[in-house]
């Protein structure tokens, strides 16, 4: 939680007078509050989502209070030494340690009467909280792990991956630009100036343990000639302000620890000041599953908070994989991040990016094996919508991340079952070890869709019954009604080892319902209604050899968003900047400068107006959709709307190509797995059919075509924010 995050606390304040009195001794003049204003708030995370034993308690008192008056109790315990005034005032804050397992009992009492109390659910550090039964085998990394300091972090100490909680010192060295251990007495320390003016030394403080069963790591200017840091003590170089990075990736991301993180010595946001923080299972190549990503997420920033205190605010930030995490944890988990700042991005992994693979190793399969010669390869490349053909093969071989097999000596775009480590190569499922681990997206978040039981393996979302391939190709002419029906009557489907069958294939219904209903496909309905998001990205839709970082990813992540919310005016996109924090790369430091400038603008609204008004009109004037034109002497900058079908400067130098689901009539916000179906119907297609023609159609698709105007078969609607898949049981859900 954060003070920025206004939609769901309003703590009360005591006055700085009254903090004064109770640290004294000395009686004030005014009345004792009445029982109603005493507030006893968990700080760094949920009540009900406490986790190693420990919580950041606030305590609001409504007034003055005489010291000697208040009492604060953890299960019955005299914990009122453990409190004092926080940072900015107004309030106690105190950390409460040796919390048991299960519910423990907070207390706040008035000698004159009152008391407030607060129940929090403490889990292991180790976890789980809300994702669900851990998933095993789980192979630790923390031999492998580089501390900042250049040296490993060393073996793990039980089968939870855990390690003793280090702090380590490294320096930007001026001579350079290197980071280096540091000592005292160094000479070449480069200084910065922070968000705030502080001129700094550039030391940084290196916090490195586990949590959730992840290597974490923080960062913050600090020079340990002072005091160390906590809630009450903020250490002078650190803005006050946190960024929590991921890495990218999905391919292999399943059954281990991970042996790095998002990156937290990133020197052009520790020179702004800022806090920075990640764990292992924050880079999707590590842990394809959004849901782990968000409970690590809130467990990573409670021991943040409970380390140096609350952040003013948090932003979110990663490059593809890392736009996955940022987006959905904004959407389903809102108030963790307070704002995010993405590139290369896509909605989510589930949907965006698996139907664009999984058809994308149809077409190509069909294209090279099926009927060779059938299509020239510009009508290959415009029945796959990409703007160059070299992304068929391309994410052909991407479909690896639901592939659960591997085959010697098969081609790339055929195989699957990546894994990371090699440790985990002989344990992977085959024919001949039918029990092996299945390394998919889908077996790695089997808590969620559940599974098939006619095979035990995990149930997919996935599903390609009634989609007409090619159909806006065929309406323009680009193809023949030959080709046409050829290509839907042929392409065929996956079975569940991702085997190409005659049959198209289906969706579980289940697994579908929960992709949808709980947030797996980014719903946009949730938190980032309310959300400042700035998305930027370089081109890579016209690159040769292909690219899955296409930019109608984009746009469909605002049309969800738009969906959500009337609008997508608090979504930002900038395409073509040169994105870094240098004078030779200076674009996304601009972008971290106009959301900072964003969020404190938040800060300062009134508190009467509704809180998505507010980030509206929070919006600096100077931010809005841009992108870059480089085709002269000198780079422009040209500041208008962007869109999927849009017109002027930048939608001519970065044109958006579509999907093959798209191409086959899906809407832009690709979000429906199973398609409603209605009889083929002439007024739907720019071309004649002949009779036999008409007839082969028909008996191609005879439960019938997708109806894209629809919604999906089987999802019955968002259930909001802050679900658990257990242990937790609150919100759990269905």
């Amino acid at each position: 939680m954060s003070p920025l995050d206004l939609r769901f606390r309003r703590p009360r304040r005591i006055t700085l007078a009254g903090i004064a009195v109770i640290l004294s001794g000395c009686s004030a003049a005014s009345e004792v509050p009445e029982a109603t204003d005493l507030r006893i708030e968990s700080l760094s995370t949920r009540a009900h989502l406490v986790t190693g034993g420990d919580v950041l308690v606030g305590v609001d008192l409504g007034g003055e209070v005489p010291a000697g008056d208040i009492e604060i109790l953890a299960n019955g315990e005299d914990v009122t030494d453990r409190f004092r005034p926080a940072k900015e005032g107004g309030r106690l804050v105190g950390l409460v340690e040796g919390l048991r397992l299960g519910p423990n009992t907070l207390e706040a009492r008035l000698s004159g009467g009152g008391a407030a109390t607060l129940t929090v659910t403490n889990y292991p550090i180790s976890g789980p909280v809300i994702s669900g039964p851990h998933e095993a085998p789980f192979l630790c990394q923390t031999e492998e792990f580089e501390l900042a300091t250049g040296t490993l972090l060393g073996p793990a100490l039980d089968e939870h991956c855990s390690v003793e909680t280090r702090v380590d010192h490294v320096y930007l060295s001026a001579t350079d630009g290197e980071f280096r251990p540091y000592a005292a007495g160094a000479t070449d320390v480069a200084r910065t100036t922070t968000l705030d003016g502080e001129s700094v030394p550039i030391i940084v403080r290196v916090e490195t343990g586990t949590i959730n069963r992840a290597i974490y790591q923080s960062a913050i200017l600090h020079d340990p000639a002072g005091p160390d840091p906590d809630p009450w003590t903020p250490s002078p170089g650190w803005n006050g302000k946190l960024v929590y990075t991921h890495g990218g990736g999905c391919r292999s991301g399943w059954f281990r620890q991970g042996a790095g993180t998002g990156v937290v010595l990133n020197e052009g946001l520790l020179r702004m000041g800022y806090g920075v923080t990640s764990a292992s299972l924050n880079v999707f190549g590590n842990n394809c599953n959004d849901l782990l990503a968000s409970e690590t997420h809130i467990m990573v920033k409670e021991r943040f908070v409970e380390a140096y205190g609350e952040p003013v605010y948090t932003i979110g930030t990663g490059s593809s994989g890392g736009s996955y995490q940022s987006h959905q944890t904004a959407d389903n988990y809102p108030g963790v991040f307070d704002g995010i700042i993405v590139a290369s991005s896509f909605p989510d992994v589930t949907s965006a990016t698996i139907f664009t693979l999984a058809d994308a190793r149809l077409l190509h399969h069909y294209f090279t094996n099926t009927a060779p010669g059938l299509f020239t390869t510009e009508e290959q490349r415009l029945v796959s919508g990409f703007g160059s053909w070299g992304s068929i093969p391309n994410l052909s071989a991407g479909a690896a991340r639901i592939d659960a097999t591997y085959e010697e000596g098969a081609p790339a775009e055929a195989q699957g079952a990546e894994v990371g480590m090699a440790a985990l190569e002989e344990m992977r499922y085959s024919a001949s070890k039918p029990g092996g681990i299945r390394a998919t997206v889908y077996d790695h978040t089997v808590n969620v869709y559940g599974k098939d039981a006619a095979t035990g393996f995990a149930a997919r979302p996935l599903d390609n019954r009634g989609i007409q391939y090619g159909l806006a190709v065929l309406n323009r002419g680009g193809i023949t009604t030959g080709q046409f029906l050829a290509l839907n009557r042929e392409i065929g489907g996956f079975d569940v080892d991702l085997n190409h069958v005659p049959e198209r294939h289906r969706a579980d219904p289940e697994a579908a319902r929960r992709a949808l209903d709980t947030g797996r496909i980014l719903s946009g309905r949730g938190g980032l209604t309310a959300t400042p998001v700035i998305d930027y990205r370089r081109y890579t839709d016209d690159r040769e050899g292909g690219d899955i970082h296409m930019i109608v990813h984009q746009f469909t992540t605002r049309a969800r968003v738009e969906r959500g919310n009337g609008h997508a005016d608090n979504h930002v996109m900038a395409v073509g900047g040169r994105w870094g924090f240098t004078e030779e790369e200076p674009d996304l430091g601009v972008l971290f400068r106009q959301m900072d400038e964003w969020l404190m603008n938040i800060m300062e609204g009134h508190d009467t107006v509704p809180w998505a008004e507010r980030v509206l009109a929070a919006k600096p004037a100077g931010l809005a959709d841009h992108c870059w034109d480089t085709r002269g002497g000198e780079r422009m900058k040209v500041t208008e709307p962007l869109a999927f079908d849009g017109t002027g400067t930048c939608a001519e130098l970065y044109r958006a190509y579509p999907t093959p689901r798209q191409v086959a009539g899906a809407p832009l916000t690709n979000d429906i797995v199973s398609c409603r179906l209605k009889p083929p119907d002439p007024a739907d297609y720019e071309v004649v059919f002949t009779p036999a023609e008409w007839a082969d159609l028909e008996a191609i698709f005879p439960e019938g075509v997708c109806d894209w105007t629809r919604p999906d078969v089987h999802g019955e609607g968002y259930q909001g924010t802050w679900l658990s898949f257990g242990p937790s049981a609150v919100n759990r859900a269905r």
